[in-house]
């Protein structure tokens, strides 16, 4: 297990042109009813503990966004256009952790 950047790269073949399809052999028709090959795996499995983890932060910088866009308003200075874009952009980011919770499709699985 590791990431991409601890593994060996592969060695670079020299660069081939590709050949040019013929009529004598056409790509092959998947019979009707016939089952399809499987699809690859998903490059990021989404964990039970990622997602906790991820949605938690998300909620949190989101919170944290938003109560730095409120503080003047608490001490009494007058919300401006840009005050306003940043207690949007914070409720937009905690709301996105909530779906991250909340998996809504339900691809992610538990790892255990």
């Amino acid at each position: 297990m590791g990431s991409f950047v601890s593994q060996p790269l592969k060695p670079v073949k020299d660069f081939a042109p590709p050949e040019v399809a013929s009529s004598a052999n056409p790509a092959p028709v998947i019979a009707p009813g016939a089952p399809t090959p499987p699809a690859e795996a998903p490059l990021f499995n989404n964990c039970w503990s990622c997602r906790v983890l991820s949605g938690f932060g998300l909620i949190g910088a989101g919170g944290y966004v938003y109560w730095v866009a409120r503080k003047p308003m608490k001490l009494g200075y007058p919300p401006g256009p840009g005050t306003i874009a940043q207690m949007v952009f914070g409720i937009s980011i905690a709301c996105w952790g909530v779906v991250i919770l909340s998996d809504p499709k339900g691809k992610a699985f538990r790892a255990g």
